[in-house]
């Protein structure tokens, strides 16, 4: 039997945890930082790989893979980056018993090995754009962590595009980020809001950075996913350039674009309840469980004979299972998968089959009803699409109630004990940034692209203002 999990209002940064140890997701490793994915949670990673590698592959990309260790030369090349990850690169001195000439970095992000590479494969306008994009695992040496939110080594999938012009490359770089949101919103079932970061938190060696934001149920932010406008810093580092078609050599222009394993937590944060796991249908690995409940003076392959009538007419569009294991007792069944989120359960025992009806459970809701025999597969299959409906409403009701536009400082440094997305006016200086930082612990999210112009004035110093912006805590 699965352990209690914490209500939320008791403590949410221990309901999270309860949730994803007690749905499978993953484990603790012995590595401290790192973690297990286990099979349930790994299979969600492999849903949204799907989808995304889908969604790439629609727009040109390609995939490939690169080396895990960089070599310590290469970061230095690129005066930020070295800046922005050096505090969080593992370092490897040592190799076959011997120290070795140059030192490698297990990679925290593949900017540099691959523009090496893009250096050796790009000779003229011809070769452009090069679109690629990996599936990887990365490693950052984070002091606080937290399962799929902030681990040491994660899993993610990094694109990287070389183009000739810059118009190219600023198109590539929201292109991507526009397959990030349709793919948040779509099937991750959470809105999202979407804009540019400040140059306090961009991607260390970007131009740009543009962002995906999500508010999670506890009135915190995440970042879902980051897409970057390199400019020509890495060309310029590594001498990665085309000859034109007016026979002029040209550094390239250049993108990244990346989401994580973060997104399973985002799910978990988005979604699930006291009970466990709540998954929208498009990504859980299980849609539909069937659950038979024998008694002993019922002929069980009568009950037996119907769900596999029903699993044959549902497996094409709903992935759906049968649990007629008699090692554990109906209402032990309901409860487990309950806490791993399956979207559908279905039962039938002998006074169902008597009634020709089987009993639904939707574990979003928690709404049981029954349905009769001939309508169940059409029925069950339209649960899919009304329950990943119902949870985005859901998850919009929370981004829109915890929305709050505020004019006053000492106000907004209260209701943010309280969480939310706040917008605030700024008046664009790093300064007052900081300092609301400081006070608050909040932290500009984006320069959201869905704004309207409006003077007023920077909620910490009073200087004009032109807008206003996502603050919020983030996990």
């Amino acid at each position: 039997m699965a352990e209690r999990i914490t209500p939320r209002s008791e403590d949410f940064g221990q309901w999270y945890v309860d949730v994803v140890l007690n749905a499978k997701l993953a484990d603790y490793s012995p590595v401290k930082g790192c973690m297990v994915i286990r099979p349930t949670g790994y299979a969600i990673w492999e849903k949204i790989q799907q989808q995304l590698d889908s969604m790439f592959k629609e727009t040109g990309h390609v995939n490939a893979y690169f080396p895990l260790f960089i070599p310590e030369s290469f970061l230095h090349k690129e005066a930020e980056h070295v800046e922005g990850f050096a505090p969080e690169c593992a370092v490897v001195t040592h190799g076959g018993g011997k120290k070795l000439e140059e030192p490698l970095v297990i990679r925290p992000t593949s900017e540099t090995i691959i523009n090496a590479m893009f250096t050796k494969w790009i000779q003229s306008y011809r070769d452009l754009p090069m679109l690629i994009n990996q599936w990887a695992n990365v490693v950052r040496w984070e002091m606080r962590t937290k399962l799929f939110l902030r681990t040491t080594e994660f899993l993610w999938q990094e694109g990287h595009t070389c183009h000739a012009t810059e118009k190219e490359a600023r198109e590539e770089t929201i292109r991507m980020l526009n397959i990030y949101k349709k793919f948040a919103e779509e099937y991750m079932a959470i809105p999202i809001i979407d804009g540019i970061k400040t140059e306090s938190e961009k991607f260390a060696g970007a131009v740009e950075t543009y962002c995906i934001e999500m508010l999670m149920q506890d009135g915190r932010a995440l970042q879902g996913g980051t897409s970057h406008l390199l400019g020509q810093n890495f060309a310029k580092a590594f001498g990665t350039k085309y000859l034109s078609k007016e026979g002029k050599q040209e550094y390239v222009w250049q993108t990244s674009w990346g989401v994580s394993t973060r997104l399973v937590g985002a799910i978990v944060l988005a979604h699930s309840d006291d009970k466990g796991l709540v998954l929208p249908p498009r990504l859980a690995p299980l849609q539909c469980v069937i659950i038979p409940i024998f008694k002993k003076d019922f002929d069980s392959s009568k009950l037996l004979e119907k769900i596999n009538e029903l699993k044959d007419k549902l497996k094409d569009k709903v992935s759906v299972k049968i649990d007629d294991t008699e090692n554990n007792s109906p209402g032990f069944k309901f409860h487990q998968y309950e806490i791993e989120g399956v979207p559908v359960r279905v039962e039938i025992g002998p006074k169902d089959f008597e009634n020709g009806v089987f009993t639904i459970a939707r574990r979003d809701t928690g709404e049981k009803f029954t349905i009769p025999f001939k309508d169940a597969p059409k029925k069950i299959e339209g649960l899919m699409e009304e329950i990943q409906n119902a949870m985005f409403k859901k998850a919009k009701d929370i981004l829109d109630s915890r929305t709050f536009t505020m004019d006053d400082y000492e106000a907004f440094k209260t209701k943010c004990e309280e969480g939310g997305m706040f917008l605030l006016h700024w008046c664009g200086r790093r300064e007052c940034e900081d300092q609301i930082k400081a006070d608050t612990k909040a932290t500009i999210r984006c320069l959201s692209f869905d704004y309207k112009k409006e003077k007023g004035k920077c909620i910490c110093c009073g200087k004009p203002s032109e807008r206003r912006v996502h603050f919020a805590r983030s996990h």
